[in-house]
């Protein structure tokens, strides 16, 4: 029996796949959604803190911001960064760079594999087209033209990115006009959810526009401390204050750091380690937080010539122009260059960063993985971090591999006009293997594009922690429905990916058919 007043539906944070759900789920009168939001949940557009709306700088994704989390991880041994998730409904597509870049058929490929066929891209791709209004390309067998979140590809006239992109077709790259359809990866313009410089956030597409539902309710400053269980099966969340919201079935949306550590805290996860903090385990799961992937970048940062910058505001985000490199085209694995178009003092202001301008190498098939576990049973401690970057052979090639395409491009004549020098990488440097390492090491940051803290697979992998459907393994009425889930992050970033999620756990709990994968 339910407790009195309790939900259909209770989904901890409202961020990307969160704000996804709650509009899905709750467009079905009968059933009674309760989304909470630990930051704030702003109810008009204008409500939204600026930083937050304004797509040319990241500066709500600078440590210690009202709009965000911060967690603190080892990068490498040395080499201690702070992670920044969003928090605020929206959550980290809030405070994110808007780049809004599809999974490749390759990567649903692999999820499938874990998953089941809703995960592959013929059947994922129906789902894709209603997620999305593509301004550039409208309704097309490919592309949708009246789903909630805005995509464009504006910036591709600045004078950074037209000289980025003729100096990758001058060296041989293929183009890459729209990086949202399947085809060679290549240099083109980056899909963005930047709309006239306004980051359009999933919540601002989802739910703003549905509040008026009666039965959708979003409490901000709800803050999930754990979940409460019946036996196995799942009855309500506890917050921060003592209050439970009872709900019959109870979905995580907290980001693939707050949902596998809200896991534990709960008593899901290895049994060991939860024995160690005191806590009784309700279902041992090994994988929760371990084996995670995440993207490695590196920042090479160079001169430019000022006079060739233009002063006026832009009308897309901060970056529009990407090369992408795949294992089939003579590297070691998956590579994006990104090209800032402003310098990193205005990208993240507040932070005393160089007036350099950055091209962000990103390793985006990395072998190495990480670990998330727990502090203590205290809710209030942060979970304990480490990614082991460059902690394998490939791992440290490709990133040699990225920093050498990087600074070549950089060189070529057609980037004479706006280039005027490397800012921190020299010859020698570029040349010796195990000078390149070293720098590496020592520049070393991440994407934040963690996934696979509690990846999905069949019930008898050991590793896994849910199915398909988002439906955690050994327990009832608890689901996870973020990038917590995915088996390996994306190629390219993840913010469509996260929306995806929602989309496609929405049908498995509305009914429709997500199969698990055979055994």
């Amino acid at each position: 029996m339910r407790p009195g007043g309790a939900w259909d539906v209770v989904i901890v944070g409202g961020g990307s796949a969160g704000s996804v759900l709650a509009a899905r789920l709750s467009e079905q009168p009968d059933r009674r959604v309760l989304l909470l939001e630990a930051g704030a949940a702003p109810r008009r557009v204008a409500d939204f803190p600026a930083v937050t709306r304004d797509g040319a700088t990241v500066a709500g994704s600078v440590p210690g911001h009202e709009a965000s989390w911060t967690f603190r991880t080892e990068l490498a041994p040395g080499r201690d960064y702070d992670l920044v998730r969003g928090r605020i409904l929206g959550g980290s597509s809030a405070v994110n760079g808007g780049y809004f870049v599809r999974p490749r058929p390759t990567d649903l490929a692999r999820w499938a594999e874990a998953g089941g066929d809703a995960w592959s891209y013929e059947r994922a791709l129906p789902a894709l087209r209603a997620l999305e209004t593509d301004l550039d390309h409208g309704a097309t067998a490919i592309h949708g033209g009246s789903g909630p979140m805005p995509v464009r590809r504006a910036g591709g006239d600045h004078p950074v990115a037209r000289a980025f992109t003729a100096a990758a077709l001058g060296t041989g790259y293929p183009a890459e006009p729209d990086k949202n359809a399947p085809g060679p990866a290549g240099v083109g313009p980056v899909p963005q959810n930047v709309i006239a410089g306004v980051r359009r956030n999933a919540a601002m597409q989802y739910l703003l526009p549905v509040l008026d539902r009666p039965n959708l309710e979003i409490r901000g400053g709800a803050v999930a401390q754990r979940i409460r269980f019946a036996g196995t099966r799942a009855i309500g969340v506890e917050l921060a204050g003592g209050e439970v919201a009872w709900g019959d079935e109870i979905v995580l949306c907290a980001g693939s750091i707050a949902s596998p550590h809200l896991l534990l805290l709960s008593g899901i996860g290895p049994a060991d380690e939860l024995a160690r903090h005191g806590i009784r385990p309700v279902a041992d799961l090994p994988g929760v937080g371990r084996d995670f992937t995440d993207h490695p970048d590196l920042t090479i940062a160079w001169h430019a010539r000022e006079e060739a910058l233009p002063g006026a505001p832009l009308d897309g985000g901060a970056f529009a122009v990407a090369l992408n490199l795949s294992a089939d085209q003579g590297v070691s694995g998956d590579l994006e260059l990104l090209v800032g178009l402003r310098p990193l003092d205005e990208l993240l202001p507040g932070l005393g960063m160089p007036r350099h301008m950055p091209v962000i190498l990103g390793l985006q098939s990395e072998h190495a993985r990480g670990r998330l576990a727990l502090a203590s049973a205290d809710p209030a401690a942060a979970p304990v971090i480490a990614h082991h970057y460059l902690s394998t052979a490939h791992d440290r090639a490709l990133a040699r591999e990225g920093l050498r395409v990087g600074a070549d491009l950089l060189r070529r004549p057609e980037f004479a006009g706006v280039f005027a020098g490397l800012a921190e990488l020299d010859d020698d440097t570029l040349r010796s293997d195990r000078a390149l390492d070293a720098w590496a090491l020592a520049h070393l940051g991440t994407a934040i594009h963690l996934c696979g803290s509690a990846r999905m697979g069949r019930a008898d992998d050991p590793g896994a922690v849910t199915d398909g459907a988002g439906r955690v393994h050994g327990v009832t009425g608890l689901r996870v429905a973020d990038t917590s889930i995915l088996p390996v992050a994306p190629t390219r970033g993840p913010a469509a990916s996260a929306v995806l999620i929602g989309e496609i756990i929405a049908g498995a709990m509305r009914g429709e058919a997500v199969m698990p994968a055979a055994a």
